[in-house]
């Protein structure tokens, strides 16, 4: 069956360059894939020229053998992959370089024939010989990547805050909000992400896209957003360090809502003070966010904690760690220890048997002797999920997914993988 398919890898082309049709079909194929509306060529040339800005690498599964009449035509790829390289946030101020996976689609037709896993096995190949020990997407369906060694590592929630009068902020201001021009973001969004990147872990560098969407100069289906509102914060020395970016939902259903667009706040009090200003907002009772953290400081805040209704809590960053003694090398550990972990890898890019010691909270990382007994059996994608320390192990082994051969080492994993504060991912891809 592989014979009836080839992979190409391309880069995104501009209009003048012979490769643009090439671009162009793998664009309108990811589209089909997530069942978006058919964009205008100029929204297409817009998402190229943001893919080029990111560095970003296109591949596609095109059929060699016969098509079938009156079908789309061989130069449509029957599956989609796009892969970039960004930094990834793994706590107390350090960064790998990580490798994105986006734009996975299969057609519908042509499922079940293996080419996900070919596409992922080869892309996540590339990835380990260029050095990069840590691989990254986020999933539209739960059940699909797990098999490839990705394991959950944040999480996110939606959440409806009554901004009625019930709304009361425990805050004194020290700084202020002020409406801005949506596309002061164009400049502004990924300097004030930048702070916020820096200080988070769980967090991912982020791409073109977003100064764009929060800045209302594309949307996610055509053209500009012309509802877009920005406010920015200003800290007590004058300098812009929050926005928020949101948009009315209409004066057809109550209670009137305000919807968050984005909000990047690089400081305790940016964030509660945009919070301040949404829940002022004339008319509106109830301001609605997607992305918000599952460990959110807004409610405790709050006056009446309940005016906050958070649900749909889903994961969100999903991690592959390709080589375990650089990836577990890179990282500040929070409590001093030794563990022996043994990890499975279907894939076979990181199984092995791996003895984690740490001291004055650096890590030492070895290939363990073969004869070694392990505190730690795990597969790869639960050490993706405990890496960031969002995860916890105590938790996965009660559920069968840790096995747990010394007692207590899964407590002493819990407390070794702890960072610095509760990671959140703000960037989808």
């Amino acid at each position: 069956m592989a014979e009836q398919y080839e992979i190409r890898r391309f880069k995104p082309a501009a209009k003048e360059d012979p490769a643009y049709p090439e671009s162009v079909t793998w664009m309108r194929a990811v589209a089909f894939g997530f069942h978006d509306a058919r964009r205008s060529d100029e929204r297409v040339d817009k998402g190229l020229e943001m893919q080029r800005a990111d560095g970003r690498t296109m591949t596609g599964v095109y059929q060699t053998g016969p098509v079938a009449d009156h079908a789309l035509g061989a130069e449509v790829p029957v599956a989609t992959f796009g892969t970039m390289n960004k930094t990834l946030n793994i706590g107390f101020g350090r960064f790998v370089d990580t490798r994105l996976v986006t734009a996975v689609t299969v057609r519908t037709s042509h499922r079940r024939r293996g080419l996900l896993r070919r596409m992922m096995a080869e892309e996540l190949g590339l990835a380990q010989q260029e050095g990069l020990s840590m691989a990254a997407l986020t999933a539209s369906e739960a059940s699909i990547y797990g098999r490839f060694g990705f394991g959950v590592a944040t999480s996110e929630q939606s959440i409806k805050v009554d901004t009625s009068a019930r709304f009361v902020v425990n805050h004194t201001p020290v700084g202020s909000v002020e409406v801005a021009d949506p596309k002061v973001l164009l400049e502004l969004a990924p300097m004030i992400f930048d702070r916020v990147h820096r200080q988070t872990p769980g967090s991912i560098g982020r791409h073109e896209f977003y100064r764009q969407f929060a800045s209302g100069s594309i949307s996610r289906d055509d053209g500009e957003d012309p509802k877009v509102k920005v406010a920015l914060h200003y800290g007590p020395d004058g300098d812009v360090d929050g926005y928020v970016s949101y948009k009315f939902g209409g004066w057809s259903s109550t209670p009137y809502t305000m919807d968050v667009v984005d909000l990047v706040a690089a400081t305790r009090a940016a964030y509660l003070e945009l919070w301040q200003y949404l829940g002022a907002i004339d008319l509106v009772e109830r301001v609605t966010w997607e992305e918000a953290p599952v460990d959110d400081p807004l409610p405790w805040a709050l006056r009446d904690p309940r005016c906050v209704d958070a649900s749909d809590a889903r994961d969100m960053l999903w991690l592959r760690i390709l080589d375990v003694q650089k990836a577990l090398g890179a990282r500040r550990y929070s409590s001093d220890g030794s563990l022996v972990l043994r990890v499975t890898d279907t894939m076979g890019f990181a199984a092995g048997t791996f003895t984690l010691t740490v001291s004055g909270g650096e890590a030492n990382v070895m290939e363990a002797p073969e004869d070694a007994e392990a505190d730690l059996s795990l597969d790869v994608a639960d050490l993706g999920s405990i890496y960031l320390g969002a995860v916890c192990p105590v938790t996965l082994a009660a559920a069968g997914r840790i096995t747990e051969h010394t007692p207590g080492a899964a407590l002493t994993a819990r407390l070794m993988f702890a960072v610095e504060r509760a990671p959140h991912c703000l960037t989808h891809f």
